[in-house]
Order: structure tokens, then sequence, then C-alpha cells
């Protein structure tokens, strides 16, 4: 999911975290990711880019992406080096 870039911040969705869980069954990935808002003009491309990059597995035949705002996502989720690059350190 590190190829996955919020393109408004030029990041990736890890190391913003954005990315709340990946569940996997057999050939099925579940993705549960949030936005940095609720009105993020990002969000459609963001979820293209989390389905794309899903299907790129080897084995992986259904995706399901669960947009979620709960927890809400803060700067704290950010990862270190997020939080220097973007000035929240």
């Amino acid at each position: 999911m590190r190829q996955v870039e919020d393109p408004e911040l030029g990041m990736d969705i890890v190391d913003l975290g954005l990315l709340y869980d990946v569940e996997v069954e057999d050939s099925k990935v579940k993705v549960t990711y949030s936005l940095t808002s609720m009105g993020c003009p990002a969000g459609p491309l963001i979820a293209q880019d989390i389905d794309r990059v899903a299907r790129e597995v080897p084995g992986v035949e259904d995706v399901e992406l669960e947009l979620t705002f709960d927890p809400p996502w803060t700067p704290d989720r950010m990862s270190d080096d997020a939080k220097f690059i973007l000035g929240f350190g």
C-alpha cells in the first residue's frame, strides 16, 4: 500500500496513517482506510489506487474497500518521518 499516495500531500497512505487495516481471507482482501477529511477531494483517486494495488498482489481476486472515519484521522497517526516532512514534528 506504500504505492498509494495522497496526491495533495505527496506521501503514501501508510506513512500518513490513513491505512487502518488489511484483512486477507483466501483470495479476498478487505482494506479499511480513512482520509484526512470527510470532504477530501482526492478520496476517489485514493480508493482507485488502493483497489489497483491490492489487485496487483498475486492470488487476489476480490477487493473490498471500507472507508471509515471511526476513529477520525489526526496527524498523530502519521509516521515520525511524515510528521517531520510535513512540519508536524
